[in-house]
């Protein structure tokens, strides 16, 4: 904490006197120092503190550098607020590792876990379907399927039917129940469900595809990925190259299909260096504008809305934005129409300032802690897709607020539901 505390009080001052490379490469350097500082200690690549210090810190580092016109110098408040993000997550993380410990000492012992592998092979395939037959719907419905439109870049974002499409797009669950299908059914011969279970993977991965998803695909791929790392005895850093082999293609392909042609997104992103390359310059916008829209929530939000915006999820899931409108009537503050991505944290600071900010940073230090302590033993193996979830949505703590996201409590609720069928499914057995 020492050392980051350091950078970011130099980064805020170099930033200040317009020093914005080197602003932005010290929290860099403090994002990658805290990663392995936590990597080292645990020898867990998907460390939840770790990773969240990586992306928060690092996104951060990256938006310093203001390689685009659209990024302005910030408020104090936004830099107060961001160092709250971290500082509160990462001190209640190290008060409980330093009071009930790590997980990761010399006394814990790492158990493969095993169970039977029926329910989620259940899972694999009743998720599928359920999804697949939404999608159906919705096409019909709809009359449209957005991959097979031309010249149409938003044809994703009308591709929603009130209710159904999460159900559509819980098939990103999908291949991480089919990694958690073949760790248990390793050694017991049953190469049926085996293939079964990858044919159910391809379509639920071809969903998003056909959506003209890039999110719905990365997401589900990382997720796989992230449930694939936490099974394992050694956590290899090469593991950490797959997701990229399979993502990088099709996200190129699925940018080409959203007419999101080079000349369109140059146009919006209004990079100082009119040469940088659009492979630089998507990842670096879809990163770094986000703390700027953050900044443009604190510069001109006329007042709080004291929890009614982060609520948003029960509202949607009751019905209740329906019946009274005016819960959800919160508009959001962005520097430009076009890029609408936020942070983990703007409908904390939305809903309470600084407060809340902090507040939510320290509640997700605890919910990060104990699944960290508790991945070695987990004996349900949703367990491990809960824990995979978490890690994806801190890695992605830059891109838009996961936990007042109605689709994330679906998926959380979904998980929790398998979770109670398979071990319904083993008290049965």
């Amino acid at each position: 904490m020492i050392v980051y505390l350091i950078c970011y009080t130099s980064s805020f001052f170099l930033a200040r006197g317009e020093h914005y490379f080197l602003s932005g490469a010290l929290l860099l350097a403090a994002a990658l120092w805290l990663y392995f500082r936590d990597y080292r200690h645990s020898g867990n690549l998907i460390h939840l503190r770790g990773i969240f210090s990586l992306f928060w810190v690092g996104g951060q580092g990256l938006a310093c550098l203001k390689l685009s016109r659209l990024q302005g110098d910030w408020r104090a408040m936004t830099w107060l607020c961001m160092a709250l993000a971290f500082a509160g997550f990462w001190a209640v993380f190290e008060v409980l590792s330093r009071t009930y410990g790590t997980g990761y000492d010399s006394h814990s012992r790492w158990r493969r876990f095993t169970g039977d592998p029926k329910p989620v092979y259940h899972m694999v395939c009743g998720v599928t379907i359920i999804s697949l037959t939404a999608f159906l719907v919705e096409a019909v419905v709809l009359g449209y399927v957005p991959l097979f439109l031309r010249g149409v870049p938003h044809a994703y974002s009308e591709f929603h039917l009130t209710g159904i499409h999460y159900i559509t797009v819980s098939c990103v669950l999908v291949p991480s129940l089919a990694i958690l299908h073949a760790h248990l059914e390793r050694g017991r011969g049953s190469e049926q469900r085996m293939v079964t279970s990858i044919v159910m993977t391809g379509i639920s991965l071809l969903i998003p595809i056909l959506c003209v998803s890039r999110f719905q695909f990365v997401f589900a791929v990382l997720l796989a990925g992230f449930t694939y790392i936490s099974l394992q005895k050694q956590f290899n850093p090469a593991y950490a190259a797959a997701p990229a082999v399979i993502i990088l293609p099709v996200y190129l392909i699925l940018t080409v299909a959203r007419s999101h042609d080079v000349e369109y997104l140059n146009g919006i992103f209004e990079m100082k260096n009119a040469a940088m390359p659009i492979f630089i310059t998507q990842p670096y916008m879809y990163i770094a504008n986000n703390y700027d829209n953050f900044n443009c929530l604190v510069e001109v939000l006329p007042e709080h809305s004291f929890g009614l915006r982060g609520l948003f999820p029960l509202w949607a899931l009751t019905g209740l934005k329906f019946a009274f409108p005016q819960l959800i009537n919160y508009p959001i503050y962005v520097n430009k129409k076009e890029l609408t991505t936020l942070t983990l944290f703007y409908d904390a600071y939305y809903d309470f300032g600084w407060v809340g900010v902090l507040i939510f940073s320290c509640l997700l230090g605890v919910a990060a802690y104990l699944l960290t302590i508790k991945l070695r033993e987990m004996r349900n193996p949703m367990g491990y897709l809960l824990y995979a979830q978490l890690g994806v949505y801190l890695m992605l703590s830059f891109f838009t607020t996961w936990f007042s996201n109605t689709t994330t409590w679906f998926y959380l609720i979904l998980t929790g539901i398998l979770a109670l069928y398979y071990h319904w499914r083993e008290r049965r057995r």
